[in-house]
């Protein structure tokens, strides 16, 4: 059972601290940290990390690329990089003092050619033994999001299960994709629906509106300090946020989406795959940076849930 990942933008994350942001002054830094990327490839780390097979597909272009490529393989993440004419982006972020505000700054990444984008498609399908598929993160300038109905139609033409964590115009263009599984936020859903969602009983009822409106068959909403809630399998459910120490909030949904994935793959129920996910959002807050959660805070915060 192997679960492969696509980023069609990933990110050189560049990571310091600096004492106060202020305008028109030279900000002195501090030595910076460097992490491979992107919600696909934060996604094959968190699963490779909490001991499942996961393979990284994704464009890779200049050296901002080459280090991802590097970063990726000194972690162990089985990768297949698809070259491109242009130049993989950096996402730069600033945390001001300790403990202080976090700035986060992101580019808008390269163009893709139908024929780079047919290769990342070529390379992704030919994954073997796949049983999920994640698509996550951003689309890349000019990419139509027409691409995720061209890639739910070749996963179920092979029997894989689509997951897809996107947002804005892409994330509408889902309906009718064919996806297993979406995880929107709950502004996110307001957002597709074109109204207010005044109350909990709402939210479960604009959830089910997207399941119904054949966006997933599986609908996963997060609703931040308050957790997730579910709907789709037959169920409605609600699971509480594990209330952890926040260091920082890069990767924390990256991370839910990948231990619900692994633990659908290893034959989990729909209801102890959310409860291993909020465990995973929950133990990357409690990392500092653009690390992300950490097998042994999975396991423990898993086992308080109330998990079977």
């Amino acid at each position: 059972m192997a679960i492969a990942t696509l980023t069609l933008n990933p990110a050189l994350d560049v990571t310091t601290c600096t004492e106060k942001v202020r305008p028109q002054h030279k900000l002195r830094c501090s030595t910076p940290r460097y992490d491979p990327g992107g919600g696909g490839i934060n996604v094959a780390r968190v699963v490779t990390h909490l001991g499942g097979e996961a393979t990284a597909v994704f464009p890779s272009g200049g050296p901002a690329g080459a280090m991802i490529v590097d970063l990726l393989e000194e972690q162990k993440i089985v990768i297949l990089p698809v070259p491109i004419a242009g130049a993989t982006r950096e996402s730069f972020t600033v945390d001001e003092g300790r403990p202080g505000d976090q700035y986060r700054f992101v580019l808008p990444g390269p163009e893709l050619s139908e024929d780079e984008i047919a290769a990342l498609l070529d390379a992704l399908f030919g994954v073997a033994d796949v049983t999920h598929i994640v698509v996550s993160g951003s689309l890349p300038p000019g990419c139509d999001p027409a691409i995720f109905k061209r890639i739910g139609a070749r996963c179920a033409e092979q029997g894989v299960k689509l997951v897809i964590d996107t947002s804005g115009p892409a994330l509408a263009a889902c309906e009718g994709a064919g996806a297993w599984l979406i995880k929107p936020s709950l502004r996110e859903v307001a957002d597709l629906l074109g109204r207010e969602i005044k109350s909990e009983d709402d939210e479960m009822a604009a959830a089910g509106t997207l399941q119904q409106r054949g966006f997933a068959e599986i609908v996963v909403v997060s609703l931040a300090e308050r957790g997730a809630l579910l709907v789709g399998d037959g169920k409605e459910l609600r699971v509480a946020a594990i209330p952890v120490e926040a260091k920082g909030t890069v990767g924390a949904g990256d991370s839910m989406v990948a231990a619900i994935t692994l633990a659908s793959a290893e034959g989990k129920g729909i209801e102890d795959a959310l409860r291993y996910g909020i465990a995973a959002g929950a133990a990357t807050l409690m990392t500092p940076a653009t690390e992300l959660a950490r097998k042994e805070d999975v396991e423990r915060l898993y086992a308080g849930t109330g998990s079977s």
